[in-house]
């Protein structure tokens, strides 16, 4: 049985109709779980769900009806005249490339349904067929609902791979029937209900110089803060590392009140409280609270206790405690929005792979920053040279990755000029879990293309995409203390104007995250602007790992994973008895550990059964 989000934290969801005949029974069905529904200009229904106040908005001109549902200020005037104007779905491609925020987009148009979410995987959008109607949701766990489906054990076994599982397996639900768009495309469902992605999206040339794309991301970041804080008196912020500084000086900027809010590390080395110190005393606008490292809960601390009942593993899980512990006091104060940085890393440190490209047409530039780089790392000599040099396709990568699942890990010092970081399986995994991913990878990469055609710009959507997903989960989370999270830099407009810059601007040994800094001269204090370190967090897991090792061990009993033949219980025991190898980075044990949470929630989870 399928666990359907009923409770108050996911109280959010939506599942969207073709205009047809055929949905009679999923309606009828809906209706018992739905608290809001609106109708198709046939009279048909169209959107049910539960969804909050004020985050959907609805145009509608003639056989024309224009939905847009999350972080957004589009106007159901503007709505309508967009609706009055658009006689196909595809006439709606201008509408979405000038929304500003994070939303959804669906339309109904004489008959016709478009679905899309957003660039990253924030706002995602699932799809299945039930009856003879594809029907859309933005939950995968809801459509599984419809479905009474099971879990896919062997797309299960895919989110063991560390350090993430290879586009395009990585969104792909874990759900038997459920399917998911990829990156740049929308679902098209026609009068007949049947559904076909279309792509719509791809990323920019990435050709502008930094003296104008500074001033462009600056614009595009300022908008997507200030769409959140508009008519609000109170927001709340993380103020930790120059991503998150960015975003709060903003916030600043508008007529709300600031709550910013800084966790201090248990690492010695953590800087960030300093840091926000010297941005808040700059910018004398914003009420900062420091959170003492031991006051944070432990990495792992209350895994056994978790109850979120998510659509897929969810990697913030292995955490829950530590990741409320901000929303939870920002909520107390009032503030009913939080912004971070989440993807600020993604996005403004972006990916060494840039150099592939480079080097074909700027060598002398490119071995430049290839030198800095490999001081850096440092990065392996004939390692370097050789993915340099290579020219296989994304498909050829992705093959030999499926061949390699249990290899030594690739050393630190490994150069990241490819299509990105081989996975691995950790030595839990069973051999029929190995094979079942090796299928799985060699069967996809047959027909597969990455997400850009240059390295660079694939690993760092692809990296957006992995990180986003989570980032969607951990807003689900906050939603229990009554606050949305935001992340302004996962936002559509944000993204593209990130990515237009021209990499050798952007991704440099030589300067800290510079597309960031020239944006915000004159709105982050200066001072701030030359930080160049970041708190990566590995202190706690280690720590964590250590304190939490009793709730580790409690999950090895009776293991759900090895119930279904994934995972030797006895090799992870002993794994979890004692300090990780050298070889076997914490990410190995976050997937297993999340993965085993998941399917534990499913089973308390209160079940639904269609009508």
């Amino acid at each position: 049985m399928v666990g359907f989000p009923d409770s108050e934290g996911a109280r959010d969801w939506f599942v969207v109709l073709p205009d047809c005949a055929s949905t009679v029974r999923i309606s009828a069905a809906l209706r018992r779980r739905a608290l809001q529904e609106v109708i198709h200009p046939s009279g048909r229904p169209w959107l049910l769900g539960r969804w909050s106040s004020g985050i959907m908005t609805v145009g509608e001109a003639g056989q024309v009806k224009i939905a847009v549902v999350g972080e957004h200020a589009v106007t159901a005037d503007r709505l309508t005249t967009a609706a009055d104007r658009t006689h196909t779905v595809a006439g709606l491609d201008e509408l979405a490339r000038g929304m500003v925020g994070s939303a959804h987009l669906v339309a109904s148009v004489s008959g016709r349904v478009r679905v899309q979410g957003g660039v990253s995987g924030v706002r995602r959008v699932f799809h299945a067929r039930i009856g003879d109607a594809t029907v859309a949701s933005d939950r995968a766990d809801v459509l599984a609902g419809l479905l009474d489906a099971e879990v896919d054990e062997q797309r299960l076994a895919v989110r063991l791979l560390n350090p993430f599982p290879p586009h395009p397996l990585a969104g792909a639900p874990v759900w038997r029937g459920v399917s998911a768009l990829q990156t740049g495309h929308y679902l098209a469902l026609d009068a007949d209900g049947l559904g076909r992605p279309v792509a719509w999206w791809a990323p920019p040339e990435p050709v502008v110089p930094m003296a104008e794309g500074a001033p462009a991301f600056r614009d595009a970041l300022s908008a997507a803060v200030e769409v959140r804080v508009r008519g609000r008196d109170l927001v709340s912020c993380d103020l930790g590392g120059l991503d998150s500084t960015s975003v709060c000086a903003l916030a600043a900027r508008g007529g709300a009140k600031v709550v910013a809010y800084t966790a201090d590390g248990l690492d010695p080395l953590c800087d960030d409280v300093t840091w926000a110190r010297r941005t808040v005393a700059g910018l004398r606008q914003v009420d900062h609270h420091i959170i003492a490292g031991d006051q944070l809960p432990m990495v792992y601390e209350g895994i056994r206790d978790a109850d979120d009942l998510f659509d897929e593993p969810c990697p913030a899980a292995m955490h829950p405690s530590r990741c409320l512990v901000i929303p939870r006091l920002a909520a107390t104060l009032g503030s009913t929005l939080h912004l971070t940085g989440f993807g600020g890393d993604e996005l403004l440190a972006g990916s060494p792979a840039h150099l592939h490209t480079l080097m074909r047409a700027q060598p002398m530039t490119a071995m430049r920053n290839v030198r800095g780089f490999a001081a850096q790392g440092p990065w392996l000599y004939r390692e370097t040279l050789r993915q340099l040099w290579d020219n296989s396709a994304y498909r050829a990568w992705l093959t030999r990755a499926g061949d390699r699942l249990t290899a030594v890990p690739p050393p630190l010092e490994t150069p990241a000029l490819d299509w990105g970081t081989p996975p691995r399986l950790p030595p839990w995994a069973t051999p029929d879990a190995v094979e079942a991913v090796r299928e799985l990878i060699r069967s996809t990469a047959r027909t597969t293309e990455p997400l850009a055609e240059r390295r660079g710009q694939h690993v760092e959507l692809e990296a957006m995409g992995s990180n986003s997903r989570m980032f969607r989960q951990v807003g689900q989370m906050a939603a229990h203390a009554g606050l949305t999270l935001a992340a302004p830099y996962y936002d559509d407009r944000v993204i593209e104007a990130g990515l237009a810059v021209r990499p050798q601007d952007r991704v440099t040994p030589w300067r800290y995250k510079p597309l960031i800094v020239e944006a915000m001269r004159g709105i982050v204090p200066d001072g701030s602007l030359t930080r160049r370190t970041k708190d990566e967090g590995s202190y706690e897991a280690e720590v964590g790992m250590r304190e939490q090792r009793a709730e580790l061990l409690a999950l090895c009993e009776d293991s759900r994973l090895a119930r279904l033949g994934l995972i030797d219980a006895d090799v992870l025991r002993e794994t979890c008895s004692r300090p990780l190898s050298p070889t076997l980075p914490f990410d190995a044990l976050y997937q297993t550990v999340v993965c085993e949470m998941w399917l534990r929630t499913l089973e308390t989870a209160t079940t639904y059964v269609p009508g």
